[in-house]
């Protein structure tokens, strides 16, 4: 691990990879060290925000002490996310990966999903624990504008598009379950650890 100061409060540990990066966060959620007063992870890092006066070299005493569990997934809330797969790009992955579109739909209903981390834009999560044939690349170039509720895949992750916005994902469906809202608590409807399930409604 890499432990870099960020800012004035902040501490970013790096990882080798991104189950390193989840094993790490999930050991420090499940108790905070002393002086750490928040967490943000990511595909590779753990930032760890800093409680005024922390000492950022007992703390990093502390993270490398910690034992990492080797599962990337766990047992939070669960989301159900109702999709209408009929996205742009479903003929395109299915031609990616060699499959047929109703054999995409299928893989990617039939497992849970965990959001590993949010990033983005507010809302967006990056979710793991799809088949491993659904792995697609990026688009070549990224479109413009993606309505909110676009349900997408990218690599090894899925997504939903929290809010219109440019993007690059390969859009395969549609949901209308709104990923964030500021009158809800929290406004983020997908968070670290929610387990996801994707259910196909009104197939075209």
């Amino acid at each position: 691990m890499r432990f870099l100061p960020c800012a004035d409060r902040g501490l970013l540990v790096g990882t080798g990879s991104l189950d390193e990066a989840l094993a790490l966060y999930r050991a420090l959620a499940a108790g905070l060290p002393p002086g750490v007063e928040d967490l943000v992870p990511a595909a590779r890092t753990v930032l760890l925000r800093l409680a005024p006066g922390a000492d950022p070299a007992r703390v990093e005493r502390h993270v490398r002490r910690l034992e990492l569990s080797g599962t990337s997934t766990g047992r939070g809330e669960l989301v159900r996310i109702p999709v209408v797969y009929d996205g742009e790009d479903l003929p395109r992955v299915a031609e990616l990966t060699g499959l047929p579109a109703r054999e995409v739909v299928r893989l990617h209903t039939g497992r849970e999903w965990t959001v590993a981390f949010g990033g983005f834009a507010p809302g967006f999560g990056y979710l793991i624990g799809g088949a491993p044939e659904l792995a697609v690349p990026r688009r070549a170039e990224s479109r413009t504008r993606v309505p909110a509720g676009a349900v997408g895949l990218a690599g090894e992750f899925s997504g939903v598009y929290p809010r219109p916005s440019p993007g690059g994902w390969q859009l395969i469906g549609r949901t209308r379950l709104e990923m964030w809202r500021e009158d809800r608590t929290p406004p983020a409807l997908l968070r670290p650890g929610v387990r996801v399930r994707f259910e196909e409604v009104g197939r075209p």
